[in-house]
């Protein structure tokens, strides 16, 4: 059991020792020594052509099913790291870019311009991302912030493509 108070970093141990560890890691992908958010952003593709086949409103209900498990695994996992938001959690990435995916064409030029405009308001943080990140915690503040970075990504793809 880890004090709470005690902040641990992650590793492979971590990572198999229970499935919400093994989700909000992102697979593996948090453990990444450099840019554990942007490798963790990638695995938002495969899930997007995981329900891509799905009709819009059940791929919605999809993401919205997958944001409320992310609630649950991130509060988990930030529990046991004794940090809300450590780096590795990056579950909140690969729900949010598979929601803005599910907004643009289909062609690759759309799916990077998805990925580059999501990463800058992932690490820039304008208002209201830098709010929600500040002053929301928890498993639902995780999920908050790259929730509302993606928000400003489709809002600038649905500009773009009229």
């Amino acid at each position: 059991m880890t004090n709470h108070h005690s902040r641990i970093d992650p590793d492979v141990t971590l990572l198999f020792s229970h499935p919400l560890h093994f989700l909000s890691l992102g697979l593996g992908t948090g453990l990444f020594p450099k840019a554990p958010g942007t490798a963790g952003t990638l695995l938002g593709f495969p899930l997007f052509w995981a329900i891509i086949y799905l009709p819009l409103v059940q791929q919605w209900l999809a993401l919205i099913l997958l944001f409320v498990l992310g609630i649950w695994c991130c509060a988990f996992t930030g529990r046991a790291l004794g940090v809300s938001d450590h780096g590795a959690i990056v579950w909140d990435e690969i729900v949010a870019m598979a929601a803005i995916l599910v907004t643009v064409p289909m062609t690759w030029i759309w799916w990077v311009a998805a990925f580059v405009l999501f990463r800058l308001f992932d690490i820039w943080k304008p208002f209201p991302i830098s709010w929600a990140d500040k002053h929301i915690g928890g498993g639902f503040g995780v999920m908050l912030d790259d929730g509302l970075a993606a928000a400003m990504a489709i809002l600038v793809l649905q500009l773009m493509q009229r």
